[in-house]
């Protein structure tokens, strides 16, 4: 029995028809990218403005420079702290304890955020130790860790973690309990294991509000590394700038502060991409 030519259509079909659709979403990612490049010059056309209403301002008498330093001294304190080399190892430390801290606190939070979703008992009974926990004023902790781990680095890694741990944990617990149950019940239904959701239902539903957490965690892990070594430490951005303080040197805390907010933008766009890598499943939102 011969087979007939329309087969042949059939295979054609799906391949125009995915083909009509990578075509139909060009002009969407065209939009994409034309708006993302709008939105990033208008961020630096924004600071722009703001940098320069400042040092109008402050030559002008309007606001003292004692206090508040002229944006092109504390861009050339910055130069100074990089070209000398005085920065990066102060900048290494800093970032030692806070990646330690943020990889401890996000990964505790992760898998006990999963477990206590998954496992109800757990939660009710662990629920409100972590409430009492939570509701610590964090500061109170940092003399503590300096008393327990000393003036190294783990004690700013302690301090950090407390400060990571409870915003991922929250946002993974609250991810997790909001998949959809109908999901959840068809994919048992059709024979899935635990282990089988947690990777295909459960991780992607909540990656969404995990990744929400991360963002809001790198801040917080580079805040307390920062704090822990202003309060007792004798390396660090966080020292370097309390020792600036110590001489009224506001253009070295300026600076200080200007160099930890530009780590936290690069750090922030890494975790961007991993987002979109990791969920580019999802479709692309049109502007």
């Amino acid at each position: 029995m011969t087979v007939a030519p329309a087969s042949k259509n059939t295979q054609r079909f799906p391949l125009r028809k995915d083909r009509d659709a990578a075509v139909a979403q060009r002009p969407k990612r065209k939009r994409s990218e034309a708006s993302n490049f709008s939105i990033r010059m208008g961020q630096l056309a924004l600071a722009a403005i703001v940098l320069g209403a400042w040092e109008l301002l402050g030559r002008v008498g309007v606001i003292d420079p004692f206090f508040f330093p002229l944006p092109s001294d504390i861009l050339m304190t910055v130069w100074v702290w990089i070209s000398s080399g005085f920065v990066f190892p102060h900048l290494w430390i800093t970032l030692q304890e806070s990646i330690l801290a943020f990889l401890t606190g996000a990964a505790a939070g992760l898998v006990l955020g999963f477990l206590l979703a998954r496992v109800r008992f757990l939660e009710r009974l662990l629920d409100p130790f972590l409430q009492m926990f939570n509701a610590l004023p964090r500061v109170v902790l940092a003399p503590i860790f300096l008393l327990w781990f000393g003036l190294g680095i783990w004690s700013k890694v302690a301090f950090g973690f407390t400060l990571v741990f409870f915003i991922v944990f929250f946002n993974t617990l609250e991810g997790v309990k909001s998949v959809d149950r109908v999901l959840v019940d068809n994919a048992k239904m059709l024979g899935a294991s635990e282990k089988q959701l947690l990777r295909h239902v459960f991780i992607p539903s909540a990656l969404t509000w995990i990744f929400s957490s991360l963002h809001i965690s790198v801040g917080f892990a580079i805040t307390g590394a920062v704090v822990g070594e202003y309060l007792g430490a004798s390396a660090g951005v966080g020292y370097a700038i309390a020792q600036a303080q110590g001489v009224f040197d506001t253009k070295g805390v300026f600076a200080g502060m200007f160099i930890l907010m530009f780590v936290v933008l690069i750090i922030d766009l890494l975790v961007n991409r991993l987002e979109r890598h990791l969920l580019r499943w999802r479709p692309v939102r049109s502007s």
